[in-house]
């Protein structure tokens, strides 16, 4: 098992993208703290400047340690660059945060355009991220780490915005796959991880909001618990919030799996003829 104070230590080096803002941030920052070098990767240049100053502030040496990256990680091309300044720059990857994110929001015969940017982004991101940079993190042969970040919305797909449900359901089943190839891998020191916020207010989430809701929790609050369960190994990272705890979240995938096993309509938790009964469910 790698183990998470092997692979957040002084000198390595952890790339975050998404990290302009949000869970992404906050990661960087905890990294930083932590003695690593930072690559921050995010498609908005003038917020990742500002972000990068920010980080900076968490480091010994931010000259030298922190760096900002501009890079749009749907681009396949502009992913494969990035690898190439990093090892570069660094000349090894110990964490690999494939962060960023979207959420323009879709519908099933909306734009395409939302469509080819959610899963591009949110989905391709992710891919792209783990095949360009993981072959390395193997190679190199030092413990290290692929976090990838999923949702909640990824495993029970709740009517509302399909293009963001495909996409993280496909983070879901990639992450899976990696984590069995990776420990199937002769002499690998590389594991996999699945982020699974809860209600996190971010820019992402915030839909206009300035002040964060009672029942969201920080992109601080979650990134600590990301921290806490990587120390004890785990793969499913499945964060609560304020208003959903463990338990909650436990009964509502459950249900979602017994969809195919007791052969009900799918999303029975939102049809007419079921909801009363996982209501019933959420509360016995």
């Amino acid at each position: 098992m790698t183990h998470f104070d092997e692979v957040a230590d002084t000198g390595k080096v952890a790339l975050v993208t998404g990290a302009a803002s949000g869970i992404g941030l906050a990661a960087a920052q905890i990294f930083a703290a932590r003695g690593m070098c930072v690559v921050m990767v995010d498609v908005d240049r003038e917020r990742l400047a500002a972000a990068e100053a920010e980080v900076g502030r968490h480091a010994a040496s931010p000259a030298t340690d922190v760096v900002s990256i501009q890079t749009d990680v749907s681009d396949p091309d502009a992913v494969q660059a990035l690898e190439h300044a990093v090892i570069k720059r660094f000349g090894r990857v110990h964490l690999l945060m494939n962060n960023a994110g979207i959420q323009p929001g879709s519908s099933l015969f909306g734009p395409q355009a939302n469509w080819d940017r959610v899963l591009g982004v949110n989905l391709m991101g992710v891919i792209h991220g783990t095949r360009v940079f993981g072959p390395g993190m193997i190679a190199h042969g030092k413990p290290a780490m692929i976090i990838n970040t999923g949702s909640k919305q990824g495993i029970t797909t709740p009517p509302g915005d399909p293009a963001y449900n495909v996409a993280k359901a496909g983070v879901k089943a990639f992450t899976e796959a990696l984590a069995h190839e990776l420990r199937t891998t002769e002499g690998c020191r590389v594991s996999a991880h699945l982020l699974i916020p809860g209600f996190v207010y971010t820019p992402l989430t915030a839909n206009g909001r300035t002040e964060k809701p009672d029942a969201a929790w920080t992109p601080e609050q979650t990134v600590a618990f990301m921290v806490e369960s990587l120390g004890r190994g785990d793969f499913y990272i499945l964060c609560p919030d304020n208003d959903v705890d463990r338990a909650t979240d436990e009964k509502r995938i459950a249900w979602a799996a017994g969809d195919i096993i007791e052969n009900r309509p799918p999303l029975s938790r939102w049809h007419p003829d079921f909801a009363d009964r996982f209501k019933a469910y959420l509360k016995g």
